[in-house]
């Protein structure tokens, strides 16, 4: 079996038939929308996404689905700024939807969830979205009121985030440039359509930046298994790397290729798998601090190569996977199995780099326009925050705050300037 007919075979083990997705699907949104009820809210882009959503919309319609309120409600801006989360929580209160169609990325599904939370929520418990970040709480909020979610049927758009898939929602405090994250199995999305082909409308850049949020979802989880997650998420990474690996640096020749397209899109997908069976750490942790100067996807692409260093006496068996897999297409010439402790790590590192040079992606946080000392400072204040502790805690070394300084910054100064020798191992 290929790599991508893995894929398939995991995905359909995992979603079954709530989860549509392959080349040319988008005409199934319709059939999927109309289990939920027959007035539906599409949350859409209207200009470079428009014949995207006006497909989706003309599924709906030959299912017997109308729009709510007549209208295409416009989409999130990019990581998902709180202000458009009150935006969209406006149109699913004015507009009694009985299921949302979210059609965009990462943010626009993020923003989605988020917004269906707080119409649901907002008078019964409270309007205000920072209320509901942490792990459970939209959960705890549901069973305390007895009320429940508005159905979501996601149809993602760009290989990225895995957020069509999973129980994350990134929202973004634009004033000082700060994520925080919700973490509740109430936000999965009901339903989920992924066309792959559909990724062609996007910039080139957005589809890789995909690529390395794929690595770093299935290469941090895989990091931190243990026990009887250990199997699956080792079996997530191989594959998802791998696909990686083999088919971004086609697209950066050709991007019509819809194998390639295909490949990236299922990378993602299995990206989301991951975070559903283990959590994301450093890297992540780290990414929520640099919206402003860069994707998500390419911040954890830049960071775990370091922080692949800083664990490596904790995941050796994880970094000898993970470096055969690079090493098999040509990131390294590295003897991987016979290396150990802090030499098999900078090797790993290495070979993350060489990757991302190949694909033209920024390997130290230098690079990003824009990035500076107060990206740093925002970075550890952030990893002091509780509401994003988990992060320190799912890390294959675990961290309290108290060790932020001493040990975070080392491996924030050495991913500035590509110095792997800054860093301080527990």
């Amino acid at each position: 079996m290929d790599q991508i007919q893995r894929a398939y075979a995991l995905l359909q083990d995992w979603k079954g038939s709530s989860y549509v997705h392959g080349l040319g699907v988008l005409d199934q949104v319709g059939a999927l929308a109309s289990q939920y009820g027959k007035r539906v809210l599409v949350v859409g882009n209207t200009t470079y996404l428009k014949p995207v959503t006006e497909a989706v919309v003309a599924s709906l319609g030959k299912a017997g689905c109308t729009l709510a309120g007549s209208v295409v409600a416009p989409d999130a801006k990019p990581n998902a700024p709180r202000e458009d989360v009150y935006r969209l929580e406006t149109y699913i209160l004015h507009t009694k939807p009985d299921c949302v169609v979210a059609v965009g990325g990462g943010s626009t599904i993020d923003a989605c969830k988020c917004a269906i939370a707080l119409a649901v929520l907002g008078e019964q418990i409270t309007p205000e979205v920072d209320h509901y970040f942490g792990t459970g709480v939209v959960s705890e909020a549901l069973k305390q009121t007895g009320l429940s979610m508005i159905p979501l049927v996601a149809v993602q758009t760009s290989a990225s985030s895995g957020a069509h898939l999973t129980k994350y929602s990134n929202i973004t405090d634009p004033v000082i440039g700060q994520k925080k994250l919700i973490v509740d199995m109430a936000v999965v999305p009901t339903s989920s359509v992924f066309d792959y082909s559909v990724t062609a409308s996007m910039p080139l850049s957005v589809t890789i930046d995909g690529a390395l949020d794929a690595i770093a979802h299935t290469f941090e989880v895989f990091c931190g298994a243990k026990g009887e997650t250990y199997a699956k998420a080792q079996e997530l990474a191989e594959c998802a790397i791998s696909l990686c690996a083999e088919y971004a640096k086609v697209l950066v020749s050709d991007p019509t290729n819809s194998k390639a397209r295909e490949a990236i899109g299922l990378a993602t997908d299995l990206g989301g798998y991951a975070i559903m069976i283990g959590g994301t750490s450093g890297a992540h942790l780290t990414s929520f601090s640099l919206v402003d100067v860069t994707g998500h996807g390419t911040a954890c692409g830049i960071m775990n190569p370091y922080y692949a260093v800083f664990f490596s006496k904790a995941i050796e068996a994880q970094l000898k996977v993970v470096g055969k897999v690079f090493r098999t297409y040509g990131y390294s010439d590295e003897q991987i199995e016979d290396l150990e402790g802090r030499a098999l790590g900078e090797a790993v590192a290495k070979a993350m780099i060489a990757y991302g040079k190949s694909i033209n992606a920024p390997t130290t946080l230098g690079e990003l326009k824009g990035f500076g000392e107060a990206h740093i400072q925002r970075a550890l204040a952030a990893a002091k925050d509780p509401q994003l502790s988990m992060k320190l805690k799912n890390m294959p070394v675990p961290m309290e705050s108290k060790d932020v300084d001493v040990y975070m910054e080392k491996i924030l100064r050495s991913a500035q300037t590509g110095d792997l020798s800054l860093i301080k191992e527990m």
